[in-house]
């Protein structure tokens, strides 16, 4: 290496991570186990605490999917590892100022929005995006001030992706259930007094097309409180999908139908709620009152068909049928949020990037010095660890780039000039000293209770425990 190329000792390669998800602990494992290169780095997120969907998008019933945070842990330990959170992009710091400390820039801040339905009635009071139901039973800061009103006996979740069943099945569980998790205390005693009764999960192309898994699927027959209801002819496949396996034998697709139609034919057993999963149906308006609130969903009947490309389709026949429901969630996609200064596909809903090299608008090259990795590059896709080779072939081309010396070359490159910027703009960030304290409070506080953690949920009970821990 050159004495002037940046990843010496002497001279490190000063990296920024932009999100505190899984993308970025995956890229920042990786260039921290480069040989010979000498990495530091410094990563930002707009909220207090690190883990990104893990902690706010990952349902309080699934710990084992949470441990995942125990390598990134390990991965913050390192000496050359440093975490600044409630720093936001474009509000504490711009583009300019990365520019101004680092060689490279890597944005990894997923994909924080919702796709809307574009039906008649979708803001009408009591329809909601599931993104900011799942972000405040989870205890994410920004969304404690929410309000869903549970006393509607009927749901409708729109969807059949892991989000929508996650929404259903939280829905769905007795308080007993939810008493053993980390959900919100708010969220358990809105839920604990619920007046749901049936929870509708709406599917708009056939079983063999649902985006959830088999085992978030297993997991509806499992719970203590509701019996799953699925119609037999709704579960039956159609000539193509048949047609499609047949071609192309999926053994998961195989599993998850048989599943389901395990379900229609099993016996309803009387608990309290009812799940139904319903497939070929599109949402065509939310209806409401006269107040504007939510009181039922008209639904258009679909049939299959095969696209030029191949892909199995939903179109509407001319059977429409009305459901009565009080409240709807929407789970039909989430979608990246642009951040200022950097490129975006508004289209897509992406940064503009080329395998993770942020490209510039007008040229089509890469911008120097600029990455991407996780939902924010691809779109929302795959699970946690379908993360960890999108971030490798992020690095890998950071290291091409390292390499050929087309990096940033910024005038103050030290972790000192950095650190005092952060500090300056915003004085209240927290550090991963202030994370690992934090975490020591929540676990003892949900070990009093029989709960993995009790969380702290708003910024000022966040500082005022940090306080009270440093007394």
């Amino acid at each position: 290496m050159s004495v002037d190329r940046p990843g010496t000792a002497a001279h490190p390669l000063r990296v920024v991570i932009v999100g505190a998800g899984p993308t970025g602990f995956y890229a920042a494992d990786q260039l921290l186990r480069q040989e010979g290169l000498i990495v530091e780095i410094d990563m930002f997120d707009r909220v207090p605490t690190p883990f990104g969907l893990v902690r706010y998008g990952v349902a309080p019933d699934h710990q084992k999917i949470k441990a995942v945070t125990v390598a990134f842990d390990k991965i913050a330990s390192h000496p050359r590892f440093r975490f600044y959170g409630s720093v936001e992009l474009g509000k504490h710091l711009s583009v300019d100022d990365l520019r101004a400390h680092y060689h490279q820039i890597f944005y990894a801040t997923g994909a924080q929005s919702d796709r809307r339905m574009g039906i008649p009635g979708e803001d009408l009071k009591g329809s909601h995006p599931a993104t900011e139901f799942v972000a405040w039973y989870n205890g994410h800061p920004d969304y404690q001030d929410l309000q869903f009103d549970l006393s509607a006996e009927r749901v409708a979740v729109v969807g059949v992706g892991n989000v929508a069943i996650d929404v259903a099945r939280i829905l769905s569980r007795t308080p007993e259930e939810l008493a053993k998790t980390d959900i919100s205390d708010q969220a358990f005693e809105a839920l604990r007094r619920s007046a749901v009764k049936e929870v509708y999960l709406l599917g708009r192309r056939g079983p063999a097309q649902a985006a959830f898994t088999n085992p978030e699927l297993k997991e509806l027959g499992e719970l203590a409180g509701a019996d799953v209801v699925v119609d037999p002819r709704e579960v039956e496949l159609d000539p193509l999908s048949r047609a499609a396996l047949a071609k192309a034998p999926d053994r998961a697709t195989s599993k998850k139908t048989e599943m389901l139609q395990a379900y229609a034919n099993g016996v309803v057993s009387g608990k309290p709620r009812t799940l139904v999963i319903r497939f070929l149906v599109s949402p065509l308006e939310v209806i409401g009152n006269a107040a504007g609130e939510v009181t039922a969903m008209k639904l258009v009947r679909n049939e299959l068909y095969q696209t030029p490309t191949g892909t199995l389709q939903p179109r509407a026949t001319e059977q429409v049928e009305t459901l009565p429901v009080g409240l709807v969630f929407r789970s039909v996609g989430y979608r990246g949020v642009p951040l200022p200064g950097v490129p975006f596909n508004d289209k897509w809903a992406v940064i503009l990037n080329e395998k993770g090299r942020v490209l510039d608008p007008v040229s089509k090259q890469p911008a120097v010095g600029e990455y991407t990795g996780g939902w924010i590059k691809r779109g929302p896709s795959g699970v946690i660890g379908t993360n960890k080779p999108d971030a490798a072939e992020t690095v890998t081309c950071m290291l091409e780039d390292l390499a050929q010396h087309a990096i940033l070359h910024p005038p103050a490159p030290g972790a000192a000039a950095a650190d005092a910027l952060v500090r300056s703009r915003q004085p209240q960030c927290l550090s991963y000293d202030d994370w690992r304290q934090l975490d020591r409070q929540e676990i003892e506080r949900g070990r009093a209770q029989g709960r993995p953690r009790v969380k702290f949920t708003r910024l000022d009970e966040i500082l005022g425990a940090l306080r009270a821990g440093n007394r």
